[in-house]
């Protein structure tokens, strides 16, 4: 099993290799995987945020899920229709509260969400994000995609928020396959990372080069899921994102089993490609695997760890907070598992 395990990491050690250190910076911080609207990177953030402040901050956490929902709906507009008197016909119609601008369906969700805005959460003030996104500057108004400042919202509100505070304790956490600091960037940016005793590690030496020169002073090194440098319970808390599918099954048990022996407390795990089916679908591809996993199965495997595990479907998630139904992503799913 060695053996096979040193042959799956090579292969995907050259997967990586194919691709730029630009490529490799920017490819996950973009569009729908900017991990400033990503719902999964935001429930990942949230996650911290309850290992260190427990039971706070629920009507901010609450306000950033509907950012989230909303703002991933305006990027599709954005993205279909270039002209910005397109984007201010639908400011209009949500003024107007009508469903409908052009041939732009508008969900309650966002109706709803903008007649709300702005509003208060836990002192900080929320603005109106729907009408700075559909109003915004030319200026600011990069091709396809969402103002910078737009995007930024939820940063700034965090970093008003935890101004001064003082966490119940600090808190050891370990990212596995951390890329080019993808989530990291957000994790610092939002004020969040001065509270954690933070390391990162990636199979890919150009992602980890990457994330040195973006954060000098933060420990980021090239290592493996599969074999960990750390000391049973090292760790606080471990999270990771977008890995799993690309392993075989048993690496990926394996993989579970290594970052279960380094944690003490809990994990948070993004999955991007998982469904209901009884059994995973394996499907290699190349040099790595982009595997369909099984809710099910997976889980089952986690509960063999010790501890309970929370499924978060997205899909259903966000029907249940916000009647959501077009969820870009239907097989994403976030596991929270608690040692």
């Amino acid at each position: 099993m060695k053996a096979r395990f040193e042959r799956e990491t090579a292969g995907l050690r050259r997967s990586w290799a194919r691709h730029s250190r630009l490529w490799l910076r920017e490819y996950l911080v973009q569009g729908v995987e900017d991990p400033r609207i990503n719902l999964q990177s935001i429930l990942t953030r949230h996650f911290l945020l309850e290992q260190l402040f427990p039971g706070q901050f629920a009507a901010l956490r609450h306000q950033e899920l509907r950012f989230s929902t909303v703002m991933s709906w305006v990027l599709r507009l954005v993205q279909r229709e270039r002209v910005a008197e397109s984007l201010s016909d639908v400011h209009l119609a949500l003024l107007e509260e009508r469903s409908v601008a052009g041939d732009a369906g508008i969900p309650e969700y966002v109706s709803s969400t903008f007649a709300a805005l702005p509003c208060a959460a836990d002192g900080a003030q929320v603005p109106d994000y729907v009408a700075d996104a559909l109003l915004a500057s030319p200026d600011y108004r990069e091709p396809r995609a969402l103002p910078g400042p737009v995007r930024d919202t939820f940063m700034r509100l965090w970093q008003g928020a935890l101004a001064g505070r003082e966490p119940a304790s600090p808190i050891a956490v370990l990212e596995p396959a951390c890329g080019s600091a993808n989530d990291y960037r957000f994790i610092h940016a939002s004020g969040i990372a001065s509270f954690l005793d933070y390391a990162g590690f990636d199979l890919c030496s150009d992602n980890v080069l990457n994330a040195q020169t973006l954060f000098p002073a933060v420990n980021f090194d090239v290592g493996n899921i599969l074999d960990i440098a750390a000391p049973d319970k090292s760790f606080d808390c471990v999270f990771v994102h977008d890995l799993f599918e690309h392993l075989s099954v048993e690496a990926m048990e394996a993989a579970f089993a290594e970052i279960s022996r380094v944690a003490r407390r809990a994990l948070c795990l993004a999955f991007f490609n998982m469904s209901e089916a009884p059994e995973h679908t394996i499907n290699p591809v190349d040099d790595y695997h982009w595997n369909t996993l099984s809710r099910a199965r997976t889980q089952a495997a986690l509960e063999k760890l010790g501890g309970t595990v929370e499924v978060i479907p997205i899909d259903g998630f966000l029907r249940s907070l916000f009647g959501k139904d077009d969820t870009h992503n239907k097989g994403a799913y976030t596991f929270v598992v608690r040692l």
